[in-house]
């Protein structure tokens, strides 16, 4: 496949491409559901493809197919260069980039495809068991993913790679109803790992925690509403990591003049204990890559330095246009899309404040517990999520457990008011959209963090 991703490389500089590179990817992909003890469904999908890009004058063509014979690759890759058509002005300079060659095993001890489904089965099986503890259990879930994506890219600049992305993930959700109320709680474990993430759980603890967390909702309280000091959890502060200052501080939003973080490189955004990454590079989380969909190395790119907004995510494209290198942010859902700048794990980073010294000095306010939902906003910078749960603050201490509310804000006044970062720290992972399809694996997170937010009671 290599030689002929080279000889395709060749016949697109032949047409004219000033940059061009080749990628075949390789999906396989397993999910399993058993809902209420019972199976209810396992896709087992593959796909693989080859994509082809072209850069001329500035302007970028694609083309992509899914027949891999060699007459078709080199008729296929010809597309690239036509798509691209001829820029009237000579376009901005891809910066300089030292590329890669080589082949890169994912970093995992036990490779999914080699266990059995009947063991991955007894193992849900398990753990949906787990989840029935009594009658006000009224609906029980487990879900298992894995999925292998294996590359090969060659560009015109050097490039000749190949590397595999192996993810696992593990699912448990379970509903609790008194006849009055209805509730749920999750648990959600994945990473960049074999099935060894899997061997390395106890199912057991996972469902008998699910289950008592859903029925201890029953009885939540109803949270306040409006302005109070707010401690977000992990997920939280994920959420506004990730869905407004990590969606604005990609690129192709920025030259597209769709982000409120536009020309604020160098400008206080926050107070000066926030400091905010994103990191394509932390081992074993579910956005970690090696490369990305570029053939740039994944990197640990500095959004936010204490305070300070530094800089953008990139892929080569947007590199070019802001005369920046690219942060190993330039990714697509796979071979038949089109590469965006993405985020790889994106989060605050950890402070010195344990939970416990954050709480001691609140009157009155709330503590966040879990993400249910968040809402992306580039363009104005407003923050929206949903909490699971959370708790309430009272003269210092932790008291009532209070159902589910939503926490909104303007995200940049926010992090001015954040005046304690926790120690602890959490990444979560999960599946971005760029607008709603384009799917990537990301994670977000990072520690409890003490702000001013307005909160909606439920």
């Amino acid at each position: 496949m290599r030689d002929i991703l080279h000889e395709a490389m060749e016949r697109m500089t032949a047409n004219g491409a000033e940059f061009c590179d080749a990628r075949f990817q390789q999906l396989s992909m397993l999910s399993v559901k058993v809902v209420d003890g019972g199976v209810r469904s396992i896709k087992d999908d593959s796909m693989n493809g080859v994509c082809f890009r072209s850069r001329i004058r500035g302007s970028w063509g694609y083309s992509s197919t899914v027949s891999l014979d060699k007459e078709s690759l080199l008729e296929a890759c010809l597309e690239a260069p036509r798509n691209a058509g001829r820029g009237t002005a000579p376009g901005d300079p891809l910066p300089e980039y030292r590329f890669d060659t080589g082949t890169v095993k994912a970093k995992v001890r036990n490779y999914p495809a080699d266990i059995a489904l009947e063991e991955k089965l007894a193992d849900l099986m398990e753990l949906d068991k787990a989840q029935r503890i009594e009658a006000r259990i009224v609906n029980t879930n487990s879900e298992y993913d894995e999925g292998l994506k294996r590359n090969i890219l060659v560009n015109s600049m050097g490039a000749d790679l190949e590397w595999e992305e192996i993810r696992t993930r593990v699912i448990a959700m379970t509903v609790a109803s008194d006849g009055d109320r209805t509730e749920f709680y999750y648990d959600i474990h994945d990473g960049t790992k074999g099935y060894e993430l899997v061997n390395e759980l106890d199912l057991n603890e996972i469902g008998d925690k699910c289950a008592k967390e859903a029925i201890a909702m029953l009885s939540a309280l109803k949270p306040p509403s409006g302005l109070l000091t707010c401690i977000s959890d992990p997920g939280i502060t994920g959420t506004l990591a990730h869905e407004v200052i990590g969606h604005a501080a990609e690129a192709d939003e920025v030259v597209k003049n769709r982000s409120f973080l536009t020309g604020v490189v160098g400008k206080r955004v926050a107070s000066d204990l926030i400091t905010m990454v994103d990191d394509g590079t932390v081992p074993g989380v579910r956005g970690t890559i090696p490369y990305d969909d570029e053939g740039i190395r994944g990197s640990h790119t500095v959004l936010i330095e204490n305070g300070i907004y530094k800089g953008y995510m990139h892929s080569l494209e947007t590199a070019a246009m802001m005369n920046e290198a690219p942060t190993g942010n330039g990714r697509a859902e796979d071979y038949s899309r089109r590469v965006w700048v993405r985020m790889t794990n994106t989060y605050f980073e950890p402070g010195d404040w344990t939970l416990e010294e954050m709480v001691e000095d609140i009157d009155f306010g709330v503590v966040t517990d879990k993400t249910i939902s968040g809402m992306e906003d580039p363009v104005g910078g407003g923050f929206e999520a949903q909490a699971l749960r959370g708790y309430l603050i009272e003269r210092g201490k932790i008291s009532g457990m209070i159902r589910s509310f939503a926490l909104i804000g303007d995200a940049l006044e926010i992090l001015k008011t954040t005046d304690a970062v926790g120690k602890d720290f959490k990444l979560d992972g999960g599946s971005c959209g760029k607008g709603i399809e384009d799917w990537a694996p990301v994670s977000t997170g990072g520690a409890y963090c003490r702000s001013k937010i307005m909160v909606g009671g439920g």
